[in-house]
């Protein structure tokens, strides 16, 4: 990610940057394989991850964080998207669920989660999407309903990534009788005291293979009162509130994704002959490549122009769906074109243009899909 001259950049980003490159390299890259095979990282490297500073690097200091800010969050997702290094999903962990824990929480909440989610000696996961319930989160049927001093939970959750490590589960739950959004609240699980919780095997996956992602089954879990996170019937605007911070981490992964397949298509055609020449040199692959080139640019432009506005507090939800919507399309697009210029190494898990093929097409789906991103753009066109 050392080519991308970024507007926002200074020492401090760049130490962190070299900091997480050679993490993923040392740790990460060379477990993959076997990773990929047993369907999940080994636990240790939460730990390792947390050693090195990298986990809930934009929590403040007083909370067991680094005390940095998006920025920070951004150039850790980078080096881990563009290194290949997804064998935990520090997005969800760091990016996500430590956050809800910092704007709704209570300092008690904080104090108990937050230092633990840090030093990696705690997973968290978010448990939202449910078989029968997507991106349309109000249809959600996993309830809780509240029983003296504790909440009692039943129902089921799947594509839980982080699932199988996980120690602390935020997770979307009905508890008023409303169908719709205001009866939804999030209830925080620590599921070494919750009985009655049970992990499904984990799930066999196209891609992002290292990544440990199960269903999760709540039958007659007890969880304290006190482990409601904000206000009862709140989870549903909570959620919509986090969104587009999610939304941009996604963006940033796929921005580092669609690099590093540029990077990888220029080495390989440049050493690859074709017809007595290299493959570099037919006037097909220079074009290919010089379209590719230009959509990374812009696509970083835009994101680097969105996370300017996230950090100002502008940025809108119609403008994080755009980000997330069209950069996951166009890293899809453009992994598949460098893919056919490798011809058919590009089929073989050896190379890494394979395993992105695979690796980026769920960015269309998961963070909310792309065609839900393009509803929630359309409708603030019609309120203008």
């Amino acid at each position: 990610m050392a080519s991308m001259t970024r507007p926002w950049m200074n020492p401090e980003l760049e130490m962190l940057r070299d900091t997480a490159r050679r993490f993923f390299a040392r740790e990460c890259v060379p477990n993959e394989a076997r990773w990929r095979a047993q369907h999940h990282a080994d636990r240790a490297v939460w730990t390792q991850a947390g050693a090195a500073g990298l986990l809930c690097a934009s929590i403040p200091e007083e909370y067991g964080g680094s005390g940095g800010s998006f920025l920070h969050e951004a150039v850790i997702c980078e080096e881990q998207f563009y290194g290949m290094a997804q064998a935990f999903s520090n997005n969800v962990h760091s990016g996500i669920v430590a956050h809800y824990i910092l704007a709704y929480g209570t300092e008690a909440q904080k104090k108990r989660w937050l230092p633990r989610m840090a030093t990696g000696e705690l997973v968290a996961a978010i448990a939202m999407t449910e078989p029968g319930a997507g991106t349309d989160l109000q249809r959600i049927k996993a309830t809780a309903r509240l029983e003296g001093d504790h909440w009692r939970i039943n129902g089921a959750k799947t594509f839980i990534t982080n699932g199988l490590h996980a120690g602390l589960i935020c997770v979307a739950v009905k508890t008023g009788a409303d169908a719709g959004a205001k009866g939804i609240s999030l209830l925080m699980v620590e599921t070494n005291e919750a009985a009655g919780f049970r992990r499904g095997p984990l799930l066999d996956k196209m891609g992002q293979k290292t990544q440990d992602t199960t269903e999760l089954f709540f039958d007659d879990v007890r969880v304290p009162a006190g482990n409601l996170l904000g206000e009862e019937g709140k989870g549903f605007s909570q959620l919509m509130q986090q969104l587009p911070r999610e939304r941009m981490l996604i963006a940033v992964g796929a921005v580092a994704s669609m690099r590093r397949a540029v990077d990888e298509t220029v080495a390989y055609v440049r050493e690859r002959n074709v017809f007595g020449q290299p493959l570099m040199a037919l006037q097909n692959t220079r074009f290919k490549l010089a379209e590719c080139e230009t959509q990374v640019r812009v696509a970083q432009a835009f994101v680097d122009d969105c996370i300017a506005r996230l950090m100002r507090g502008e940025l809108d939800v119609p403008t994080a769906a755009m980000a997330k919507w069209w950069t996951t399309d166009t890293c899809c697009r453009i992994v598949d074109e460098c893919l056919q210029l490798h011809g058919g190494y590009g089929f073989m898990n050896e190379y890494p243009i394979a395993r992105l093929y695979a690796d980026v097409r769920v960015g269309r789906i998961y963070g909310g899909a792309n065609e839900v991103m393009k509803e929630i753009i359309a409708r603030s066109l019609d309120k203008k």
